[in-house]
């Protein structure tokens, strides 16, 4: 039965190899505790936060097909192992201790060698999975650079009720392994502070020709529209039906995440999902609806934050040119 969370690789080492000591205020998560000899170099924590969980490989350039997306507190920390430690040694060491913990594990791959591997845990796999996941850059994380001696890398997924981790390495040097651990514990975010319901889009429609939405989600580099987007959608639906003059243009909205013309393409499929689901699930007229995508052309927040690109991860119902309201 899993009943605890807690675990630990081996002992809680305070003091790294060669006397290095962690990044000031960075510490171990409860639920695991580093490889020995790991310094943190790098810590991070949001209170909530949107994540990825990649559990197949490339399937394009630069594309995970298979995605679950969580959301909830983040802790990241980034380690660094210096001295004769095999990439290969800490992988099987990370593996060993979830499954001491009983976690499911959702995703796994190792290459031992110097790669370019697309597979799960592979050096390009890597790359595009800190794409969605990013972080920011100049802080000194060194999982997706390489060097004269880089060698091996792999990564690691697994789930314990609520609590998702991922682990990724690198053999980046003879001498030095990185390891990038983000824990993920799952929760709801209280995010009804301001009622967008029907009367509240109308009114936003009526005053100013637009209303944008954050609420309508999507699984991670798709157009397949999550269920816990309905009670919003549903909202549209009884906006329209309330006001039948109303014809909208229905623009989708992307981040600055990855190359330009693929979140075009992204947000140009995304849109007419929402169109399709508002014409076949409450009834829209379809001539009423027209599907449009701006990728991310249209920011209203910064791209160098993941709060500022969840703002700008969006649809926006526009009212047509000829059913703009005179002020």
């Amino acid at each position: 039965m899993k009943t605890s969370f807690a675990f630990a690789l081996i002992h809680l080492l305070t003091l790294g190899a060669f006397g290095q000591t962690d990044q000031s205020g960075c510490e171990d998560h409860a639920i695991i505790t580093r490889y020995p000899g790991a310094v943190i170099e790098y810590c991070d924590i949001q209170v909530y936060k949107e994540y990825g969980i990649a559990t197949g490989p490339e399937t394009g350039y630069q594309k995970i097909s298979d995605w679950t997306t969580i959301a909830g507190k983040l802790t990241r920390l980034y380690y660094s192992i210096k001295g004769d430690r095999t990439v290969t040694e800490v992988y099987r060491n990370y593996m060993s201790a979830l499954g001491t913990a009983e976690f499911d594990i959702l995703a796994q791959g190792l290459n031992g060698e110097r790669n370019v591997a697309k597979t799960v845990g592979g050096n390009g796999w890597l790359n595009t999975f800190y794409k969605t996941n990013s972080f920011p850059p100049g802080v000194g994380i060194k999982i997706n650079q390489g060097s004269a001696t880089i060698g091996g890398t792999f990564h690691i997924a697994g789930r314990l009720n609520n609590v998702y981790v991922t682990i990724s390495g690198k053999q980046y040097s003879d001498n030095e392994v990185v390891v990038l651990l983000d824990v993920i514990e799952q929760e709801d975010v209280e995010d009804n502070l301001i009622k967008v319901d029907a009367d509240y889009m109308a009114k936003k429609l009526k005053e100013t020709g637009r209303v944008a939405l954050e609420g309508i989600l999507f699984d991670t580099n798709k157009a397949t529209i999550k269920s816990e987007s309905e009670p919003l959608l549903a909202e549209i639906g009884k906006m329209l039906k309330a006001n039948p003059s109303f014809k909208l243009y229905v623009v989708g909205h992307t981040d600055m995440i990855g190359d330009l013309r693929y979140n075009l393409e992204l947000s140009a499929k995304r849109a007419p999902a929402v169109v399709n689901y508002l014409v076949e699930k409450h009834g829209i007229a379809l001539a009423r609806l027209s599907p449009q995508s701006a990728g991310p052309l249209a920011p209203v927040a910064t791209n160098d934050t993941e709060e500022g690109r969840s703002k700008n991860r969006r649809v926006e119902l526009v009212l047509t040119d000829h059913q703009l309201l005179p002020r």
